[in-house]
């Protein structure tokens, strides 16, 4: 493939791309045989990476119903989606992105009264926890079922809320179809993805490279929930822990953890939101040391004393301050008015010394990567109002995070050069401009591994 009058680095050029690997860029004439694309002038940037998400669920939400804002706000709108809502092939109901500002904390018999002729099961919007209503603690069988994620009450009875269990609804070799979710992140120019999923059993691992094998999904896939080692599209990165604050580690029991899986040869990625759990996490490193590509995924919350904290141990940091434009004002109210110049962190994480890129967390976030870099520049909560401006770094900085590899190095080129993968987006008008508004529909093309997965209307 040859594309004709791209924009790079300012310069008006061609790029060859043989196979998956772009091989030349100049003024290039074209070979026989050869398939031309025209550029029209389009700047050229290396393909978006999303370095956090979660692919099954963010595929399953799509067939879901909403449970929360901004479509439900209320108990009685709950009610009526959770009647109107489709079940599934099994009779279930599921629901997704509920939040306590609808109709408080719920459990089976509060669930019972909003919906009890089907089994429900409702996520809250942090993705922590279900919510089941008495037929779906009956259909799992919760009772006789001893699982540390089944929250019980004084008499030993499950609630019906279940943390950071997923792997109780996992009873078939069935998963949703990732196809849809690949093409919305290539209409986004996005070519990798890291999957954040913990604990990924080898049926999911294999689904995933059966989805990949057959172009279903078209991304470059780092899981961290899975010790693989994998080979091509698929590979493995730092292992995922969960630091659950409903029910933190000790620090011993956490220092084992990092001292096994450091052993193994591989980093860590620490589930992490709250000021409680980073502080036992960074004084677990004090004890286990920390090695290169360990790092932070969320740091929701990161106190000013703990900056030079996580850069004395060369940590990275997976952050979302798309979360701000989606329920800013939540987080506003819910935690200490102290805390709020220490949410979602990014200017004063880099002047640390700390490598920290955005993601989006999808589907509990935000997903579109243009809308997340415009936040990361604004800070703005879904009322308009602006969070810890001192935060803010400006769009050049955040599309560098994006551009930033999966495995995410400390150094890294956001350039397209001769030898790397062609995995490419074209975006229409000059950088400058792109930046200025960041804007999902600039994107004209993307290719993944010298493949085009997306064009958009006027290009060839």
């Amino acid at each position: 493939m040859l594309l004709k009058g791209v924009t790079l680095a300012g310069a008006r050029v061609d790029v060859r791309i043989t196979g998956t690997t772009v091989t030349e860029i100049g003024a290039i004439p074209r070979v026989a045989g050869e398939m031309v694309v025209s550029g029209k002038g389009c700047t050229l940037l290396p393909g978006l990476t999303d370095h956090h998400l979660h692919l099954f669920a963010w595929a399953a939400a799509e067939s879901s119903v909403l449970c929360g804002p901004p479509t439900v706000r209320s108990s009685d709108e709950l009610r009526t989606a959770l009647a109107s809502a489709p079940a599934d092939g099994a009779g279930w109901v599921r629901g997704v992105g509920y939040a306590e500002s609808i109709a408080g904390d719920l459990d089976a018999p509060a669930l019972d009264a909003l919906h009890s002729e089907r089994p429900v099961r409702v996520q809250h919007r942090s993705g922590a926890l279900w919510i089941l209503n008495s037929k779906a603690v009956t259909c799992l069988g919760l009772t006789d079922i001893r699982d540390p994620g089944i929250e019980r009450d004084e008499h030993g009875g499950p609630t019906g809320r279940l943390w950071r269990a997923d792997h109780l609804f996992r009873g078939g070799p069935d998963f949703p179809d990732l196809g849809p979710v690949s093409r919305r992140l290539s209409k986004w120019g996005i070519t990798s993805v890291t999957d954040a999923t913990p604990d990924l059993e080898d049926v999911a691992v294999a689904s995933l490279q059966e989805q990949i094998a057959r172009g279903r999904l078209t991304q470059r896939v780092l899981l961290l929930g899975h010790p693989g080692p994998f080979e091509g599209p698929l590979t493995s990165g730092a292992r995922k822990v969960v630091l659950g604050d409903h029910a933190l580690p000790g620090l011993a029991a956490l220092v084992g953890i990092l001292t096994e899986i450091h052993a193994a040869g591989r980093p860590v990625a620490v589930h992490c939101v709250t000021r409680e759990s980073l502080i036992l996490l960074l004084s677990a490193f004090d004890v286990a040391g920390s090695i290169d590509g360990d790092r932070i995924e969320h740091g929701a919350v990161i106190p000013a004393e703990c900056l030079e904290w996580i850069s004395a141990h060369g940590l990275r940091v997976v952050t979302q301050p798309g979360f701000l434009s989606a329920r800013g004002e939540d987080f506003l109210r819910r935690t200490r008015a102290d805390e709020h110049a220490d949410l979602y962190r990014y200017r004063s994480l880099l002047r640390a010394g700390v490598t920290t890129v955005a993601s989006s967390d999808a589907p509990y976030g935000p997903a579109d990567p243009w809308r997340i870099i415009a936040n990361c520049r604004d800070r703005l909560t879904d009322a308009g109002r602006t969070v810890s401006r001192s935060e803010a770094v400006d769009a050049g900085t955040a599309l560098r995070g994006y551009l930033t590899p999966a495995a995410l190095p400390r150094r890294h080129r956001g350039d397209v050069r001769v030898g790397m993968l062609a995995d490419l987006v074209l975006l229409e008008g000059t950088l400058g401009s792109v930046l200025a508004e960041p804007d999902a529909e600039r994107v004209r093309m993307t290719m993944s591994l010298g493949k085009i997965v997306y064009s958009a209307s006027g290009m060839n």
